[in-house]
């Protein structure tokens, strides 16, 4: 037959690390939130963690290829029995920011991680989840009380002065569009956050998410002619890439997929890769964007 066309998963070139990813608890975490989409929870140990010493060879690996910023994310990084010894070995080195659902940020956390932001060169963030503005819209995802204590977190550092960003994920209607943003954004700022930040993620639909709704309709990215450049360079796996204890991979969405394994070190991960996996999906047409 003639006139067809063969669709393929596009390309994305490796530019250069910008980012470092590490998955410093791998999938051990506090809750189960039930659209988590790496299935982490209290007894989930199909990533492990990671020692301090591994997590300082992915930051002398990355500081040698040049990266910019550095991300703990896990499963929960406030578990990690040596949380502090490895965030002062990144904030040594570069910017770093931690992913946590903000559970275990007490007081005695909030002085720690305001004495971290004083000292260092580098900042020192925090990207906080919460799901809804009311317990009636986070905690069937996140769990019974979850909003209650995350709002007290968040309450306690914006007491010390720190502006966490916090994420959403747009788990029902309610929480999309310009207007929900706009009263979102309000509410973050009535429990105390001087400089409120928010970040709205998109559903990805693998994981648990997958079970709680449903995952992909349509399998891997395909299409007939190489992506936009723009949409191209703005990719994560375009100039980041996140190291677990069971290896290096091209994102941190992808890390229990063996097919987005790229190594043991982070020099085997500066190549290039395609958007054959399904969750792509969500970053190259929903604009799923992890770095920014």
């Amino acid at each position: 037959m003639t006139g067809l066309v063969q669709l393929r998963a596009p390309e994305v070139r490796f530019r250069w690390l910008d980012a470092l990813w590490i998955q410093v608890t791998g999938t051990l975490c506090n809750i189960a939130c039930r659209h988590c989409f790496i299935s982490c929870g209290p007894r989930a140990d199909q990533v492990p963690m990671m020692s301090a010493e591994e997590v300082e060879r992915a930051l002398d690996e990355g500081r040698g290829l040049g990266m910019r910023q550095v991300y703990f994310t896990g499963g929960e990084p406030f578990l990690h029995p040596e949380l502090r010894r490895i965030v002062r070995a990144a904030l040594r080195i570069a910017p770093l920011t931690i992913v946590t659902n903000g559970l275990l940020i007490d007081d005695a956390a909030v002085a720690w991680i305001a004495q971290e932001s004083e000292r260092s060169r580098y900042s020192f963030d925090l990207r906080v989840s919460l799901d809804g503005m009311t317990a009636e819209q986070n905690d069937p995802v996140r769990g019974r009380g979850t909003f209650a204590e995350v709002v007290a977190a968040l309450r306690r550092l914006g007491r010390a002065g720190l502006s966490p960003v916090v994420t959403v994920v747009e788990h029902e209607d309610r929480l999309a569009g310009a207007e929900a943003r706009t009263r979102f954004l309000q509410f973050v700022r009535d429990l105390g956050i001087r400089q409120p930040r928010l970040k709205f993620l998109p559903l990805l639909r693998i994981g648990r998410e997958e079970q709680r709704t449903h995952g992909y309709l349509e399998h891997g990215v395909t299409e007939s002619a190489p992506l936009p450049p723009e949409v191209e360079s703005s990719l994560l796996c375009a100039s980041g890439r996140i190291v677990t204890a069971q290896g290096v991979y091209t994102c941190p969405i992808l890390i229990e997929h063996e097919s987005a394994r790229l190594g043991d070190h982070l020099s085997e991960g500066a190549r290039p890769i395609h958007l054959r996996w399904d969750a792509c999906q969500t970053c190259v047409f929903d604009g799923l964007r992890c770095n920014t």
